[in-house]
């Protein structure tokens, strides 16, 4: 080759042993070695690497990763992943892929707030519509399945973002398989560590990898878990033809992240916990809600289903929405920030924050109150923490 064609064409790949860590595959396509190849390739796409918005190595090397982890210790012999670029892109892609105009959702009114955009307010231009029943009553769920069949997935979160519901897990898959309707669990509160709703009956599992999974802050991508490969093929078909692909980048970041994800929601628990147990007792507090609490109500189902109590809870400071204020610009431990599973410690006044454009009536009726404060407790030293909240309080 000239010199121009040495400059423009890659060099060959000198690797003689394999890489200790996964590498990054940056590329956009793949190339064949013959024509052959690219003709078997093609006739299914989704089973070789073809182009980058349709699979990529490292991606797929993550996704089945957490699809392992998922299916841990259960009796799923057949878990597939699919990486996507958020954890929302990873929830529409798996309502494109499962449900058609006409179909309806069932759910729980105190989902994450960009959810319940979604499928109130988005969803509905597509033809799907979403029921609202308290999913922790199993006579609601009968009663609408039994009303609606065009209810064709029961959609939930458990814990919910950030009430800390929890929904009985094998009860909704019962009575969902009874009326032939598919589940999708949203699991990135507890991830596999704490909780696998594959070994309850669920369907699908949702993840927004940003947060527990990677653990660090530093990338944003989700993941849809399911079982079977006819339905591997359909939300893979969804995930390449919306666009909603991940990159290798981040997806090599949360695989880094996973290293540490035993240890790390260990740590997570423990420090909820304790802090959850001093707040309980504090004079300024008016109500503590963690799940690892006797006082939290879902704690019996909780214990039933999650093996730790995760790093989330709310507290509501006495005062209000002053109250709730002064907390925020008294403390110096928690980072304010619109996210949660870091390793550091990330507090949020939903009231001034995350839910300042919801009408106050609609927002306390779910729980959100205006002296609530969401912790995401991080694995720093608890004593640091319990001091600078005992300090903020007053």
């Amino acid at each position: 080759m000239r010199l121009n064609s040495l400059c423009v064409k890659d060099p060959k790949d000198p690797r003689t042993t394999a890489p200790h860590q996964l590498p990054i595959y940056a590329t956009s396509s793949f190339q064949f070695d013959t024509v052959e190849e690219g003709m078997e390739i093609f006739k299914d796409p989704s089973k070789a690497h073809l182009y980058a918005r349709f699979s990529n190595p490292t991606i797929d090397a993550v996704a089945d990763k957490i699809a392992q982890l998922e299916a841990y210790n259960t009796d799923v012999e057949d878990a597939w992943g699919v990486m996507t670029s958020s954890g929302m892109s990873a929830i529409s892609t798996l309502l494109f892929a499962c449900l058609k105009k006409g179909d309806k959702i069932l759910s729980q009114g105190n989902l994450y707030g960009g959810t319940t955009e979604l499928i109130k307010n988005f969803m509905p231009q597509y033809g799907i519509e979403v029921v609202w029943v308290d999913l922790r009553e199993e006579d609601q769920v009968i009663e609408a399945l039994e009303k609606d069949p065009k209810i064709k997935m029961v959609y939930f979160e458990t814990p919910s973002n950030p009430a800390l519901d929890c929904i009985d897990l094998s009860a909704i898959s019962t009575i969902a398989k009874r009326y032939k309707v598919s589940t999708a669990v949203d699991n990135t509160f507890c991830t596999p560590v704490i909780q696998r709703p594959f070994g309850h009956g669920i369907d699908y599992v949702i993840h927004s990898t940003t947060k527990y999974l990677n653990g660090h802050g530093n990338g944003i991508s989700g993941v849809i878990i399911g079982q079977g490969e006819e339905n591997r093929k359909k939300v893979w078909s969804a995930m390449k033809l919306v666009g909603s692909n991940c990159n290798a980048w981040d997806a090599w970041l949360t695989n880094t992240g996973m290293k540490t994800l035993n240890l790390r929601m260990q740590r997570h628990s423990e420090n909820a916990l304790a802090l959850a147990q001093f707040l309980e007792g504090h004079n300024r507090i008016e109500k503590v809600n963690y799940i690892g609490l006797k006082s939290h109500h879902d704690y019996d189902i909780a214990q039933k289903q999650m093996n730790l109590t995760g790093g989330m809870l709310c507290f509501e400071v006495k005062g209000g929405v002053k109250g709730g204020l002064k907390f925020m610009d008294g403390q110096r431990m928690g980072s304010m920030a619109p996210t949660m599973g870091d390793v550091d410690t990330l507090i949020m006044h939903p009231a001034s924050m995350s839910h300042l454009n919801v009408d106050r009536e609609i927002r306390i009726s779910h729980g959100i109150t205006d002296g609530l404060i969401r912790v995401s407790v991080g694995i720093e030293d608890i004593n640091d923490l319990i001091e600078d909240f005992d300090r903020a309080l007053g």
